[in-house]
């Protein structure tokens, strides 16, 4: 009965490491301003990223200042200005502000119910390309209008039950993993033969760390093959990647307790058994 009860444990163990890593990547990664800002921080110099930003502004800038004969000028001047300012500092500066903006937007939408998608607001960046256009005397540049121009990164069809999971994965993220530790200790301290136990917990994690790397990647195709037309595929898939990042990390740490707990225990098998 006792390995029974072990055993048991053990499978739950496994079954819940990629629920529990969920869980608190949901309540401490996405429900943090901070943390969210700084998962998405290097998406700054990721250059699909980068594309998508000075497409957009550019879209949104051409046309819009009258410079007469010199209009198609003036459009190669921002492009060319754009890309330049996505290489710098400030333009990072831009790009934290307007995911810290991002972050309250989505938050407001699980609470709210209001908007269906996960935007950027480019406004920041618009701003700091004007003031360094401006402050170079470049012609027109002053004439450059910031608007609030969103791009679109996530979309998601039914808010309401993404509202609903989300707020059950932030009460889950206290506990889960605090179950899931004590549940490892249980099914090592009921069971009859404590060292074969170590090993069965050890490949029982290894096993949940499989199934929440297979969890992330399973989730990222259907989320990126779910994406309406206009959304750019490549910028998505590395903002899923950046938000993701912790959930891989972890899945290589359990895994990597988890192969440890099976070799030292394999490790003090052979030791007592050693004359």
């Amino acid at each position: 009965m006792r390995t029974i009860l072990s055993t048991v444990l053990i499978v739950l163990v496994a079954l819940l490491v990629p629920a529990s890593a969920v869980a608190y990547w949901a309540d401490r990664e996405l429900g943090d301003a901070d943390r969210y800002t700084a998962a998405m921080s290097p998406l700054a110099e990721n250059p699909k990223v980068q594309e998508v930003v000075v497409t957009q502004v550019s879209r949104a800038l051409a046309g819009q200042i009258d410079a007469g004969p010199f209009q198609i000028g003036l459009d190669t001047l921002l492009g060319e200005a754009l890309h330049s300012f996505a290489g710098t500092s400030a333009y990072r500066t831009a790009w934290d502000a307007a995911n810290r903006a991002a972050h309250a937007a989505f938050l407001d939408a699980l609470t709210t119910g209001r908007g269906d998608a996960l935007t950027i607001d480019l406004a920041p960046v618009i701003a700091q390309v004007r003031g360094d256009l401006v402050a170079d005397e470049v012609p027109f540049a002053d004439r450059i209008p910031v608007t609030h121009l969103t791009v679109k990164v996530m979309e998601y069809d039914n808010l309401a039950a993404l509202r609903k999971g989300f707020h059950m994965l932030e009460v889950a993220g206290v506990w889960l993993p605090v179950l899931t530790v004590l549940l490892a200790a249980a099914a090592i301290a009921v069971a009859v033969h404590r060292r074969r136990a170590v090993m069965a917990t050890g490949a029982g994690l290894a096993v949940g760390a499989g199934l929440l790397w297979l969890t992330v990647e399973v989730c990222r195709r259907l989320t990126l093959d779910d994406l309406p037309a206009d959304i750019d595929r490549p910028a998505a898939g590395a903002v899923y990647d950046a938000l993701t990042a912790s959930l891989r990390t972890t899945a290589w740490v359990v895994l990597v307790i988890g192969l440890a707990a099976v070799l030292a225990a394999w490790v003090m098998g052979r030791l007592r058994r050693t004359p």
